[in-house]
């Protein structure tokens, strides 16, 4: 790790956070309430996967859609009109609604050959953004003259590392230029997770393996073909699951490669004192238990 103990993070003229865990439980509002400081340099993943590396496939679809108007359909072959997606921090739905749900397609479902290939893509997209992240700080400092700098992650990293391996790629990338930090949920946010989920269902990474076992699981259990699934139906199925499969690689990422902060401490954070002082708490509790 860049900190080695809490003094040597608060004596660091350049800090650097990555901060992952389930979204939800506050890595979005701990990396705003730094960028509010002032000094602080706010890198989004999912921004950056639906900017740079997904916003082509995210534009396609609206225009392939568009083009089943015919209104439409001429104002575009005439380059009269354009479309595209208003992606920001805080609203991340043309991302969320290009990867889609499986399913019946007149519920709004994809094919699962095609939802597996926007699967495959986000994937791929979401490593290329990890990787990023060591130009980003170069460009955060050299650029805009930010001293320090947060990572926000989406709740899919644990999908595309494996935590394990000590010559992980991205891993050995994200630790080598910043402090990997676990925001950890309880069993209480867990639940409220998966109540929040069931009223809103949405759409999210698998790895490929989990998402073909929860797949086979639905249609058995439910006695239903491919076609037919409910796709907001089969993400509620599948979220619990996904919730239990994510836990035990974040905490194997925070062990191996970072520390861990509560989410129930996050909440507390009023501001960027705050933050760095829990950031020195949690490097003091991995110094005790090392």
């Amino acid at each position: 790790m860049i900190y080695e103990t809490p003094q040597a993070w608060l004596d660091a003229p350049e800090k650097r956070l990555l901060v992952f865990g389930m979204s939800g439980l506050g890595k979005t509002h701990l990396a705003n309430l730094l960028r509010s400081a002032g000094d602080w340099f706010h890198y989004s993943i999912d921004y950056r996967i639906g900017t740079a590396y997904m916003g082509e496939h995210i534009a396609d679809n609206l225009e392939r859609i568009a083009m089943q108007t015919p209104f439409l359909a001429e104002l575009l072959r005439s380059d009269s009109i354009y479309i595209g997606s208003n992606i920001t921090f805080d609203n991340l739905a043309p991302l969320s609604t290009y990867l889609g749900k499986p399913g019946d397609p007149a519920k709004g479902g994809l094919p699962l050959d095609e939802y597996e290939r926007r699967q495959a893509l986000h994937r791929r997209a979401e490593i290329n953004a990890l990787l990023d992240t060591p130009s980003f700080i170069a460009r955060a400092r050299d650029l805009y003259n930010y001293p320090h700098f947060i990572c926000d992650t989406g709740g899919s990293i644990c999908e595309v590392v494996t935590p394990s391996d000590p010559d992980d790629d991205v891993l050995s990338t994200l630790s080598a230029h910043s402090l990997m930090v676990w925001i950890r949920g309880s069993d209480a946010h867990t639940d409220d997770l998966i109540r929040r989920f069931d009223q809103a269902p949405k759409p999210m990474y698998y790895q490929p393996a989990f998402l073909m076992a929860q797949w086979q699981a639905y249609l058995k259990e439910n006695n239903v073909l491919p076609g037919d699934v409910d796709p907001d139906a089969f993400v509620r199925f599948a979220y619990a699951k996904a919730l239990a499969h994510r836990a035990p690689l974040y905490q194997a990422m925070a062990e191996n490669w970072g520390v861990t902060v509560e989410a129930d401490e996050v909440a507390t954070i009023r501001d960027a004192h705050d933050a760095t002082a829990l950031i020195a708490q949690a490097l003091g509790r991995r110094g005790q238990t090392a």
